[in-house]
């Protein structure tokens, strides 16, 4: 039970942290264009690549977890990544999380322990 927990814990937070490098990315980008010069930049941001490198490497580990363990267990935890993106939303951006979303939260986490017992 631990053992799928922290896995996809784990996977979560690349998939989250790929979000938030993604956003990070894009803010620091200028207005979107049809132009190599917009791709260009793009391609050599290195907010954008760290943003792959998190999407890539939640992605092999997700292989693993498939691999490993019944699907109707893993794929409902990937929810964790609402907790992670929602940590990150008042961390990383500074946005205000009203009580309500942090009630949420904790019914989300409750229900991935559910889903493992």
């Amino acid at each position: 039970m631990w053992k799928i927990f922290g896995l996809v814990s784990l996977q979560t937070f690349f998939l989250a942290g790929g979000q938030v490098l993604l956003k990070l990315g894009l803010e620091k980008l200028g207005k979107f264009e049809w132009s190599w010069a917009y791709f260009k930049s793009v391609a050599t941001d290195w907010w954008l690549l760290a943003c792959g490198v998190s999407f890539g490497l939640a992605t092999v580990l997700w292989f693993f977890i498939l691999k490993k363990f019944p699907f109707s267990q893993a794929y409902p935890l990937t929810s964790l990544s609402f907790v992670f993106g929602m940590i990150a939303a008042w961390l990383v951006f500074g946005e205000s999380i009203p009580f309500s979303r942090w009630i949420g939260l904790i019914l989300v986490v409750s229900g991935c322990f559910l889903i493992l017992k």
